[in-house]
């Protein structure tokens, strides 16, 4: 623990700690289910939400801006080549609990999600399980108002589509 807190440091830190969660789910559901994945887009989502608190809490609606960062860190982790090494994987009840285990019908949204594209699946995550406004997700993943509603119409048909399959199949 450091001696001389930087100034903002106590909201900071009270900030993510309230939203810690809810970006893990975010984050998980972004990436697909990969949950060792998401773990480093949130790290890195944070780190830098650090590098900049004092500029982002000043802002109208932080949540928005972490939102978008943490939608830009999912699409930058994608770009790079080193995230393609599969590290040999340890369970999850050896780190302490699933932290993403809040999210119902986990396996099967999972599933579904993880088969739609990834615009998509960021356009569907944003706008149903973060609550994000058709503005600000246009805004995240820089498109128009339209792409989000055409995006989150045919996101909303696959993923029933999807979902009726596998109950079809988990009933039958």
């Amino acid at each position: 623990m450091r001696e001389n807190p930087r100034p903002g440091d106590e909201s900071y830190v009270d900030y993510v700690t309230a939203r810690l969660p809810a970006l893990q789910r975010a984050a998980f559901l972004l990436c697909g289910g990969d949950a060792h994945r998401a773990d480093d887009v949130v790290q890195a989502t944070i780190t830098r939400l650090y590098q900049h608190w004092k500029r982002v809490s000043r802002s109208d609606n932080i949540d928005a801006y972490v939102h978008r960062m943490l939608v830009h860190a999912v699409i930058d982790e994608r770009r790079h080549s080193w995230s393609r090494v599969q590290l040999g994987g340890r369970p999850m009840e050896a780190a302490g609990g699933d932290p993403h285990s809040g999210v119902d019908e986990r396996g099967s949204l999972v599933a579904a999600l993880r088969r739609l594209p990834p615009r998509q699946r960021a356009v569907l995550v944003m706008r149903f399980l973060l609550d994000r406004p058709i503005e600000e997700v246009a805004e995240a993943l820089k498109c128009s108002v339209g792409t989000v509603k055409s995006q989150s119409s045919r996101g909303l048909d696959a993923l029933r589509s999807m979902l009726a399959t596998i109950e079809e199949h988990g009933n039958g």
